[in-house]
C-alpha cells in the first residue's frame, strides 16, 4: 500500500513539474502574426519571407501598443518629445520582455 501511496505522489510530482515548466507565454501578437502569415496565393509563408512577415509584424503590434500607452497623467495623448521619448522607451522594454 506504501509503494502505491508513493508511486502516486511520485507521478503528481512528476506531472506537476512538467506543467511548471511549460515554455514561455509567447507575446500576445505571436499568435496573431501566425495566423496573418499568408502568401498571396493562401497558403502559409515559410523560411525568409515568413521571418520577414513576423518581424515587420511584431514592429507594427509593438508601435500599437506602446501609442495606445502614450497618454500623460490627465489622460491626453502625448506629442512630439514626450512621445517620442516615450515610445523610444516603451519599444525597448517591449523588446526586453520577449
Amino acid at each position: 500500500m506504501s509503494r502505491l501511496i508513493t508511486a502516486v505522489l511520485a507521478s503528481l510530482f512528476v506531472a506537476g513539474s512538467a506543467f511548471a515548466q511549460a515554455p514561455a507565454a509567447a507575446p500576445a501578437g505571436d499568435s496573431m502574426c501566425e495566423s496573418k502569415a499568408v502568401g498571396k496565393n493562401g497558403k502559409p509563408l515559410a523560411g525568409a519571407a515568413k521571418s520577414s512577415f513576423m518581424k515587420k509584424c511584431h514592429a507594427e503590434m509593438t508601435n500599437t501598443e506602446c501609442s495606445a500607452k502614450a497618454l500623460d497623467k490627465n489622460g491626453k495623448p502625448l506629442a512630439g518629445a514626450a512621445k517620442n521619448s516615450f515610445m523610444k522607451k516603451c519599444q525597448a522594454e517591449m523588446k526586453a520582455a520577449k
